[in-house]
């Protein structure tokens, strides 16, 4: 079975960051988290962790359209 939280550790791991990167991008609520336990103890979903990162896709997909239609 698939882990189904992970920490700020594993998400600076996978997107390759800083961990004071991961921290902003919950935060911001830029990438949704829950604070389980003491403050600061911060834990990402799998799933939502994948949707951001194709969010992110979808994005760059969409900025190099815009900039090669010109």
């Amino acid at each position: 079975m698939a882990q189904r939280f992970l920490t700020l550790s594993d998400v600076a791991t996978t997107l390759n960051l800083s961990m004071s990167a991961a921290r902003a991008l919950v935060t911001s609520g830029e990438l949704p988290a829950i604070q389980v336990g003491g403050k600061r103890v911060w834990r990402i979903e799998a799933t939502e962790l994948e949707a951001y990162i194709q969010q992110q896709y979808a994005q760059a997909r969409h900025h190099t359209h815009a900039h090669t239609s010109d």
